[in-house]
């Protein structure tokens, strides 16, 4: 029996969601500090895409103002990811993947303010009912990792951040704003930019450099697993997924996609999990925590059910992807 196009794009996501869960563990294997992986995560997406003239046409054809817009979303996408991958050395994959999952709580709060829409009660409601895992969370983590906790926080909020700044672009310029491929390589372009200027500043911020996570040069050469875990991390977890998330949405509801796509963080752990043994880290208490902040972010679409997929460019640039309006 053919499988529908709705069960085919399903399946689709699903796939799209297990190699964004991946990336949390590539970013713990990866043997050089956040910064430079970052970097070089950027710079081989960028240049991947420099290979495909229809990035070209589609930047030729969007006026200036637009190019200066969506360049200024990159650097909070570098910075997002510059936070991510540096939360997974500070703590491991475990803690980044439950941190970024509190971008939809944040996206909730902030959002109507970026978009101009009215605030609702319930996704006050939402917030409120993820202090108790994040109190748990933090409670059941060695010492050394709550830095981690912080920072990836930090990478949620921006990821709420440059998620609502696409939304409310959209909302200005109308759904034929851009070609998602141009995008793309406009925002990880533009932060492949930023974080090469931010890299002299790094070590000059008190603290940052003596913990390891943030520290090294930033155009040291990668050594040869590193550099197979990059262009993974930078092609197959990041390029092919999107192009195929691009497909699959044609025939999904935003509803399907958001439930889907909340999923990540569960893949990223369960990998964590059995691949690099992080369940020995941490304690029962941290996983009831978890527990508490994914229950809110499913029960989010189902209070607030999504009414159009109209900003897919941003499942390209975020390892925590809002598809919905």
């Amino acid at each position: 029996m053919p499988m529908t196009p709705t069960a085919k794009a399903q399946l689709q996501i699903h796939l799209c969601v297990l190699l964004w869960g991946v990336t949390a563990i590539l970013g713990k294997l990866i043997t050089m500090p956040a910064l430079p992986l970052v970097w070089w995560r950027m710079g081989m997406v960028v240049v991947a895409l420099a290979l495909v003239p229809r990035v070209w046409r589609g930047l030729r054809a969007m006026p200036p103002r637009l190019r200066w817009a969506y360049a200024g979303i990159g650097v909070l996408v570098a910075l997002h990811w510059l936070t991510f991958y540096g939360a997974i050395k500070l703590a491991n994959a475990s803690v980044a993947a439950t941190c970024v999952a509190l971008a939809t709580v944040f996206t909730a709060l902030i959002e109507p303010k970026l978009v101009g829409r009215r605030f609702s009660r319930r996704d006050l409601a939402l917030g409120v009912a993820v202090l108790p895992g994040v109190a748990l969370v933090v409670g059941g983590l060695p010492q050394d990792m709550r830095l981690g906790v912080a920072v990836g926080a930090l990478s949620a909020l921006l990821v709420a951040l440059f998620g609502s700044l696409n939304k409310r672009l959209v909302g200005h310029v109308g759904v034929q704003h851009g070609d998602p491929l141009t995008v793309t390589a406009i925002e990880l372009g533009a932060g492949t930019l930023a974080l090469t200027a931010l890299a002299p500043l790094l070590p000059l911020i008190p603290g940052l450099a003596e913990t390891g996570a943030f520290a090294g040069e930033l155009l040291i050469v990668p050594s040869l697993s590193d550099t197979g875990l990059l262009l993974v991390l930078a092609l197959v977890c990041t390029l092919f997924p999107f192009a195929l998330s691009l497909v699959a949405l044609r025939h999904m509801s935003a509803f399907s996609a958001q439930l889907a796509v909340n999923l990540e963080p569960v893949y990223a752990i369960v990998l964590a999990i059995v691949l690099l043994g992080e369940q020995h880290e941490l304690t029962p208490v941290f996983y009831a925590g978890v527990a508490i902040i994914l229950l809110a972010v499913f029960v989010h679409p189902l209070i607030n059910r999504p009414r159009r997929l109209r900003h897919p460019e941003v499942l390209g640039t975020s390892e925590a992807k809002g598809v919905v309006d």
